[in-house]
């Protein structure tokens, strides 16, 4: 099997294993996009109780989008359960993919997008599998060696993308160089933000704290040519993240990223969330795959799947990932030499 030379070709020149034809227009199969519509592919059995929780999170996304279709991957008992609680002259918008089950449901629902069968995907299962799947079928970006899971923590000062959160544990630091391309550009196109400030966590903001990995990494970030006018405002740490002071792109590797997500995540639902509005959505997006991936947590409620969906829904609208793929397009990563501090 021949892999992509990462860094080294144009999208456009190779493709990951699996990846679509770039040259291909449209759907093979399926009904056909509409604008304003949102084809979302949802794994029935991803998640810790599932289906059941996601059976009751796609009916309340179909109930508050009435511009949505669902292509439900998985039993068709569990489909049946749907459309029995939809009027009958709304059934059009609920789809049946059996699929391979109950292994493949997260392949079979991430094959759907690649396919075109759908404009994004939505699954709680296996977060490896998600990745992986996503990465083979769909293909990943020039220069992202390990796409990371991005993200949004309500904060003080309004909110805060926090990557990576699950999908890569040990990064080195040229994989948090990417992650802060990809952060940035996704703060800027989806959030807003000018000039999107990036930190980088640790345990303390003085020059050479943590381990290795955060000694090596500052050099590198405070040389890179962030996308969207982005600047890397150095050492940030956990309460930097609630207020959101200092920063609006927290970058990190996904272990420590995924237990400050869980921690967070459980003080707010305890004691409330700071800052005003609504909380957002209890899911991150894949980011440096070709295409929109959304991954719940596997203890993830009924409405935290319907907000999941939700949340891809608006991304496929708003065009973000191909907005994002071409704000990180071209921005390299340099090559220096490993820097380690003593302690």
């Amino acid at each position: 099997m021949t892999r992509p030379i990462i860094g080294r070709v144009e999208s456009g020149q190779r493709r990951s294993p699996g990846a679509p034809d770039p040259e291909r227009n449209g759907p093979q199969a399926g009904t056909a996009p509409v604008p304003g519509t949102a084809r979302i592919a949802v794994d029935l059995l991803g998640g810790d109780q599932a289906p059941a929780v996601v059976v009751d999170g796609a009916l309340r996304a179909c109930q508050t989008d009435p511009a949505l279709t669902l292509l439900l991957v998985g039993p068709v008992e569990a489909v049946g359960t749907v459309l029995a609680a939809l009027p009958t002259d709304e059934h059009h918008r609920v789809r049946s993919l059996p699929g391979p089950y109950p292994r493949d449901t997260t392949r079979a629902a991430v094959h759907a997008v690649a396919e075109g069968l759908a404009d994004a995907v939505v699954s709680a299962g296996d977060t490896g599998a998600i990745v992986t799947s996503a990465a083979l079928a769909m293909g990943r970006w020039p220069g992202v060696r390990r796409p990371p899971l991005a993200a949004v923590l309500p904060s003080a000062a309004g909110r805060l993308l926090l990557l990576d959160v699950g999908s890569s544990v040990d990064p080195d630091e040229r994989t948090l160089a990417m992650h802060a391309h990809l952060g940035a550009a996704y703060a800027a196109s989806v959030h807003g933000v000018a000039t999107p400030r990036v930190g980088l966590l640790t345990i303390g903001t003085e020059p050479g704290k943590g381990d290795r990995l955060r000694r090596a990494a500052p050099e590198l970030l405070a040389g890179l040519d962030l996308p969207a006018d982005a600047r890397y405002v150095g050492l940030v740490e956990g309460d930097d993240v609630v207020s959101g002071a200092v920063a609006d792109v927290v970058v990190t590797d996904g272990f420590s990223g995924n237990i400050l997500l869980k921690a967070l995540e459980m003080a707010y639902a305890t004691i409330g969330t700071p800052g005003p509005g609504e909380p957002p959505p209890r899911a991150a997006v894949l980011l440096g795959v070709g295409g929109t991936v959304v991954v719940c947590h596997g203890a993830a409620s009924g409405r935290d799947i319907a907000a999941g969906i939700g949340l891809a829904a608006n991304l496929h609208r708003r065009g973000a990932i191909p907005v994002i793929a071409g704000l990180i397009q071209g921005k390299e990563i340099p090559r220096t030499q490993e820097v380690v501090h003593e302690q």
